[in-house]
């Protein structure tokens, strides 16, 4: 009889992730979902002005070739105290850029909770997860989460409303010289 072969343990899964403020807030994201971080004055140049009825969050949208991204106020999004915010994460497959207060650091999760029953509205959509660093708690956002198909929808109806008027401000214009 052959003794049992003593069990692997196989290595925890990591992630790497970004710890980021919002209004004071701590947040994570996973670093392989942010396709790059800009300061939020570098966008203000290229970015325009948008209203969508309902979307108090969103007022801003960059053009990026034929893409649009929709600069979500963080500190709108979660319900918390009003923020300049100074810094935009431009995420990954989504069109949304995320402006956030600040980076705190890089790190490594190893693990991630999922969401308590507590988190029982909007928020389940926000979050994938609760992961644990240093004693302290933290959500760690889905990068898709921060604008549902929906408001893209509404959104996307806003920005051609807004085309449309720009375009006819330009005609005007040209006739008129």
């Amino acid at each position: 009889m052959r003794p049992a072969a003593p069990l692997k343990s196989s290595p925890a899964k990591t992630e790497q992730i970004i710890l980021f403020r919002v209004s004071g807030q701590l947040f994570a994201v996973s670093s392989a979902s942010v396709q790059e971080v800009r300061s939020a004055d570098s966008m203000s140049g290229a970015s325009t002005e948008i209203s969508a009825p309902g979307i108090r969050k969103v007022s801003h949208v960059a053009r990026r070739g034929d893409r649009s991204l929709f600069i979500v106020n963080g500190a709108m999004h979660f319900g918390l105290h009003a923020a300049e915010g100074a810094l935009l994460f431009v995420l990954r497959k989504t069109r949304t850029a995320l402006l956030i207060d600040g980076i705190e650091k890089m790190t490594t999760m190893t693990r991630l909770q999922a969401l308590p029953l507590s988190f029982c509205h909007e928020e389940r959509q926000w979050y994938r997860g609760l992961t644990a660093l240093d004693q302290t708690v933290v959500p760690v956002v889905k990068p898709e989460g921060f604008l549902s198909p929906e408001e893209l929808a509404l959104l996307d109806a806003a920005l051609l409303k807004t085309d449309e008027a720009a375009a006819a401000a330009l005609e005007e214009t040209n006739s008129a010289q």
